[in-house]
């Protein structure tokens, strides 16, 4: 299979980043989607403003929302969404949870959201951002990826102890049509084919996994959709599954979104909104399973 930008076997220059940027096209609103309902949640959180995308300033402010104070007893969640821009139902979940589900929470957890950290991807549909660089592999010290490095910093800036982070993702048929083979494309490898696994699972930190944390989590989901089975391999996206609809990645050394923080109980949320047995409603209600069956979890324990 070959791209359609760039030379085969040949990684990328600034010619070729340019062409990518070039085909973007904006394609759904930041504003009125997230900006907009973000300003509707003021009356549960107290909004933050902490930087703004250098491609367009104006356009792209980059929003967090945080419990109107802090309370030293209670655990500090975090909650993150649209590291990928393109992954509709992190996005949508996050905000979904914080209009209609947050409130039952609230004097027992604080929380941290920033459900939106790439809006140039989310309007644009990338996985990328503007610079040919996937934030989800930047959470690293002098980060390639203005997203990510604005979204730590603000995170760290607060100077919390977080018990649990949940970041919200989903994996689409453009994985495969498109993200992957523009990322062999780049890096001037061969395209192989990959298979998208049908349904909800999640990836939790293998250096720190908290099965029954895990497991919470796709026991609440599996009440909302299905949950991805694994391959003739026993895999999931070529990881062993650790436990039914559970894989582990090494989250710190990966540089993915999940490891910025120490918090004791991490997941990744991964949903198929392109499966036939799942409407995109489904995932963005799977996500808001996710987030409460991992607070219940935590309740749970005392």
């Amino acid at each position: 299979m070959s791209y359609p930008i760039g030379t085969p076997g040949q990684p990328w220059g600034e010619r070729e980043r340019t062409q990518w940027r070039a085909q973007a096209r904006i394609q759904r609103s930041y504003q009125e989607q997230v900006l907009d309902r973000l300003a509707s949640l003021s009356d549960q959180f107290q909004r933050h403003q902490y930087g703004a995308l250098s491609v367009d300033p104006n356009r792209y402010p980059l929003i967090a929302l945080t419990s109107p104070t802090w309370h030293p007893g209670r655990p500090k969640i975090l909650i993150t969404g649209g590291v990928h821009g393109y992954e509709t139902s992190g996005v949508q979940g996050a905000l979904a949870f914080a209009a209609d589900h947050a409130g039952r929470y609230a004097e027992q957890f604080d929380f941290v959201l920033l459900p939106c950290i790439s809006p140039w991807g989310y309007e644009t549909i990338n996985r990328w951002n503007p610079h040919c660089v996937d934030p989800n592999r930047s959470f690293v010290n002098d980060s390639p990826s203005e997203e990510a490095a604005a979204a730590m910093a603000f995170v760290h800036s607060l100077g919390l102890e977080f018990d649990a982070h949940l970041d919200l993702h989903e994996t689409t048929d453009s994985d495969r049509d498109e993200f992957r083979p523009a990322l062999a494309a780049r890096d001037g490898k061969r395209f192989g084919q990959e298979h998208i696994p049908d349904g909800f699972y999640t990836v939790a930190d293998s250096d720190n996994p908290q099965p029954a944390f895990q497991q919470a989590i796709i026991e609440a989901v599996a009440k909302v959709t299905h949950i991805a089975p694994a391959d003739a391999n026993g895999e999931i996206i070529g990881a062993p599954v650790q436990q039914p609809g559970v894989i582990h990645y090494p989250k710190r050394s990966l540089g993915l979104c999940g490891g910025m923080t120490q918090a004791r109980f991490v997941t990744t949320t991964e949903v198929y909104p392109d499966s036939p047995k799942a409407t995109p409603e489904q995932c963005n209600a799977a996500q808001v399973a996710a987030i409460c069956g991992a607070l219940d979890h935590l309740l749970n324990q005392g």
